[in-house]
């Protein structure tokens, strides 16, 4: 109990995630994920959540394989993008870089959680992308390259790691 009566409030969770922008010819790579409180995979940028003692291009470069196959090279930051999800308490913070990678990409078979990759042409990216802390940051970056920060004081979706069970 703090000095007040009330119980002390538990620390917030943070979360640092890393996605990539793969381009090639007018398309970038999305990833279907699965998550235990969405009837239906959540399409993204390959990436995920950094570990423990894991630099961000680390965490992006692990991420990228295990998604797509695809080892990259990461080209540089691109913009961060950050999301509260007051029903559970967590921030988000995920920097998106550009990365390049010649091979090409795969779904992992058995990989309960990512399970397609697809190539999504630019004018179909908003349609595809139904989570708006995804979908919002990465098109408005993409028309104007200037914009490298965005912000939500409400993510609008929760999102529940197979893990945290």
């Amino acid at each position: 109990m703090t000095g007040s009566g009330r119980p002390p409030a538990a620390a917030p969770r943070r979360v640092h995630l890393v996605a990539g922008i793969l381009e090639r010819d007018g398309a970038l790579l999305l990833v279907a994920s699965r998550y235990p409180n969405h009837p239906q995979p959540l399409w993204n940028l390959p990436g995920g959540r950094q570990r423990d003692g894991e630099l961000l291009e680390e965490a992006l470069r692990r991420e990228f394989r295990e998604e797509t196959g695809l080892a990259i090279e990461v080209r540089g930051l691109r913009y961060v993008s950050e999301s509260y999800d007051r029903a559970t308490g967590t921030h988000f913070l995920c920097a998106v870089f550009d990365v390049r990678s010649e091979g090409r990409p795969r779904a992992i078979e058995g990989d309960a959680h990512a399970v397609a990759v697809d190539w999504v042409p630019r004018e179909a990216l908003a349609a595809r992308l139904t989570v708006a802390v995804v979908r919002e940051p990465l098109l408005a970056n993409l028309a104007d390259g200037e914009r490298r920060y965005f912000a939500f004081a409400d993510a609008g979706v929760t999102i529940e790691f197979a893990d945290d069970a």
